[in-house]
């Protein structure tokens, strides 16, 4: 009788997936934090953009809110929530508005970054940004109901356009404020 030779290939057997599987897509950390000089003058820059009158458009994202919130969840150390209230009430003031209402919206969502803050920092710009938005969304609902329930009139729905412009630029701010760092990055790495 002749046998047959043994084939013994390994079965693969399916794994169960679970969140506990899931690897962060990006896995390369910066190596050193950013620039305090450079954090505060993109700070000072987006608040003198902040000034002009483009604002006034319901719909325009809140670039300072976005840069405040990405150095709170980046540099946590560096931009807190004193600095998020400081400018909020900086805007407050040059908008003419209830004193604290942009406060409020800037120290909930830099609240909000900080809270997310261990999460967010396994996942690339994009999961950054589908996180960030309901903080956005409800940082800037809270400082709406309050100006409704103050002023005694409610303003409409367009101030949500806003907040989900706001993170949709979440991957652009990425980019753009960790540049000088990826650079730094990429030419010690090219000596090492």
């Amino acid at each position: 009788m002749v046998r047959k030779p043994e084939n013994k290939t390994a079965v693969a057997v399916p794994r169960r997936s679970s969140l506990s599987a899931l690897q962060p897509i990006d896995s390369s950390p910066f190596k050193r934090p950013s620039s305090p000089l450079f954090i505060w003058i993109t700070l000072l820059l987006v608040w003198l953009i902040s000034l002009l009158p483009w604002r006034l458009w319901l719909p325009a994202p809140d670039l300072l809110l976005l840069v405040i919130t990405f150095w709170c969840l980046n540099e946590p150390h560096r931009v807190n929530m004193l600095a998020a209230f400081c400018f909020g009430l900086f805007m407050d003031v040059h908008d003419g508005a209830l004193l604290g209402e942009q406060a409020l919206t800037y120290t909930l969502a830099a609240y909000g970054a900080l809270l997310l803050r261990r999460r967010l920092q396994h996942f690339n710009s994009i999961i950054q940004a589908i996180h960030m938005a309901p903080v956005f969304v409800l940082a800037a609902a809270a400082s709406r109901l309050s100006h409704a329930w103050l002023v005694g009139e409610w303003a409409g729905w367009q101030w949500l356009w806003s907040a989900l412009f706001t993170a949709a630029l979440w991957p652009l701010a990425d980019v753009l404020l960790h540049m000088p760092q990826r650079r730094l990055d990429e030419t010690e790495s090219g000596s090492a």
